[in-house]
């Protein structure tokens, strides 16, 4: 049975195809009816089917029939976008082979080349494929010619294949079979058993259910059977496979990808990367996955303390299906208690609070995203600020550094001058230009984490209309210039505004922010001063006039003298409110001040 099963992954960038791609492969093999199939049928979040991006792997199992013989295809659909390339590497981990989908109206990308390094490391079988091959913009030849420059292949191992009319699918399948290697056993046996955790999900009456790659040996629900790394033990209450619903079956043998359901209920136990092995086996575990860094940091603290601990419940869960997702408590004076939270990216960010709020109807306020800061004060003391809220104050500091990044960029030549530009404003330092093409090069540069989340990846996709492609990686922390911004509304702080930007964009950063928050904020009923302070001392300023009633609307005629004394009761009823009155600020407005642009 084991020389017949097919594990395989589909790696590209994102918009390349490769959901539909998935698609065709599932209503080729009859694995989903035809009455069923939809658009993006692995893609089962309502975010992922609204945005049309992937956000979470998904395992599939399809049956498919070559030369009389039957096959096992496990397919692992991964997500195409940079901050949820750990979602990737998992995925990567447990398959011997993959699939590089390459649009054929866009070429090759700068995240197509990061995958493409993963599954490198990791000696897979590569299987080039063109997708798109309908679109009437499509370049096959010159896209060929990118990925034989890439590959090293020849022209004729990359295939073309369209996943919206299904053509070149069924070779796919036939290839798939014949390149990609059958999955290897270290024993013959069945008396033990091996799997690699890659993913797991969470239900209130199942427990924690596992999503494993059996490596050796086999499963079944008679089996106790032990996390290596919390030396948890417990007895399965179900395997099965996906189908891509999960499906009962009475093992899971070596080679084959499934889920067992383990019964646990407490927080900790299963972890991404961990092994699962018989209570009693002696065998060593299977080499796990690197711990991912968070990129990104914000805090997030419910509208209502009430909501506390159902925002701190909801994080938990939503850590059983994101691992990536990193959170610990803190307390902010304005806002209460809350989390701070570490992500991969400003995308990934979004998808989480994003969720937190349909999933699970919460209210949030959520800081604007900041990065770790290692600062040393005038005392010698050494710090880590992850947020602006724990920046020290501005005459403490003695040095402060800050994380940087390599990136590599995409682009079509006739872009490379304006995009040159913008790395310039961001403080990169440019490194080597390689052409790929005729008319498509790679930019490499250096620039602080700082300056690639101040929109610039929006910058760079506005000004090469859409057709550059970014990449990072972190590098090491090197010495920044850098100070604290904050924001004050009716001379009191709002740390949620509070921003860590460059010296020498302090003035424009500052004026920026007030006039911002002045076109958001509603009037109030007294005047409300809105003020940027740094430096120690207040930068920008402007002033929102309160609302006004007229007072003597219901006076017809008299003496002036009634209308003037009317006035000034307002008036000092006004300058009572402002020295008493606290600015109530919605959700909304932190929201829009949160957003770029």
């Amino acid at each position: 049975m084991i020389n017949r099963i097919r594990n395989f992954s589909i790696i590209a960038h994102i918009d390349h195809g490769k959901s539909t791609l998935a698609d065709r492969l599932l209503e080729i093999t009859g694995t989903v009816e035809k009455r069923l199939m939809r658009e993006q049928i692995l893609d089962d979040m309502e975010l992922e089917r609204e945005r049309g991006i992937t956000i979470k792997m998904r395992p599939v199992r399809m049956n498919f029939s070559h030369k009389g013989e039957k096959y096992v295809l496990n397919l692992i659909d991964t997500p195409g976008h940079i901050d949820f390339a750990y979602e990737v590497s998992r995925a990567l981990k447990a398959v011997e082979g993959t699939i590089l989908l390459v649009d054929a109206t866009q070429g090759v990308q700068a995240q197509t080349l990061t995958t493409l390094e993963m599954a490198k490391e990791l000696k897979l079988a590569i299987v080039p494929v063109i997708s798109k091959i309908d679109s009437p913009i499509a370049r096959i030849d010159e896209v060929k010619s990118e990925i034989v420059t890439l590959l090293g292949c020849r022209r004729e191992d990359i295939l073309e294949v369209s996943g919206k009319t299904g053509q070149g699918v069924p070779e796919l399948l036939v290839t798939i079979v014949e390149r990609v290697p059958c999955p290897r056993s270290q024993f013959d046996n069945d008396k033990d058993f091996r799997a690699l955790i890659f993913d797991f999900s969470y239900s209130n009456h199942r427990g924690v259910i596992v999503y494993a790659r059996v490596f050796d040996g086999q499963i079944d629900t008679a089996r106790p059977t032990r996390f290596v790394a919390s030396d948890k033990v417990f007895t399965p209450g179900e395997v099965g496979i996906f189908t891509p619903q999960e499906k009962k079956t009475e093992r899971l043998s070596a080679g084959e990808i499934g889920y067992i359901v383990t019964g646990i209920k407490e927080p900790g136990v299963a972890k991404v990367g961990d092994t699962l092995l018989l209570n009693k086996s002696t065998l060593a575990p299977l080499g796990g996955y690197k711990e991912p860094k968070p990129v990104v940091w914000a805090s997030i603290f419910p509208e209502s303390q009430d909501d506390f601990t159902d925002l701190k419940s909801a994080l938990a869960k939503l850590k059983l299906s994101d691992s990536s997702l990193t959170f610990e408590e803190e307390t902010s004076g304005t806002a209460g208690r809350g989390f701070r939270c570490g992500f991969l990216g400003m995308l990934h960010l979004e998808i989480i609070t994003e969720r937190l709020r349909r999933e699970f109807d919460l209210d949030l306020i959520v800081t604007l995203p900041s990065i770790t800061y290692k600062i040393i004060t005038k005392k010698g003391e050494s710090l880590i600020a992850y947020s602006s809220i724990a920046f020290p104050d501005y005459g403490d500091i003695e040095k402060v550094e800050e994380p940087w990044v390599a990136i590599k960029i995409i682009l079509p030549n006739q872009y490379l001058g304006e995009i040159m530009g913008i790395l310039y404003s961001h403080e990169a330092l440019t490194g080597e230009v390689d052409n790929l093409s005729n008319n498509r090069s790679s930019v490499h540069a250096e620039m602080p984490l700082r300056e690639l989340m101040r929109n610039f990846f929006d910058e760079l996709k506005s000004a090469s209309s859409g057709y550059a492609s970014l990449s990072y990686e972190l590098l090491d922390y090197r010495l920044a210039d850098v100070v604290k911004l904050e924001m004050l509304v009716a001379e009191e702080e709002v740390p949620a505004f509070a921003k860590i930007v460059s010296r020498q964009r302090i003035q424009e950063e500052a004026e920026k922010s007030v006039e911002k928050l002045y076109g958001l904020l509603p009037r109030q009923m007294f005047t409300t001063k809105i003020q940027a302070k740094a430096l120690g001392r207040i930068i920008s300023s402007r002033t929102l006039s309160a609302m006004r009633k007229n007072v003597t609307q219901h006076m017809y005629g008299g003496d002036i003298t009634r209308k003037m004394k009317l006035r000034e009761k307002q008036k000092k009823g006004k300058k009572k409110m402002q020295s008493l009155g606290r600015v109530n600020i919605s959700q909304d407005v932190f929201l829009k001040m949160m957003r770029n642009g």
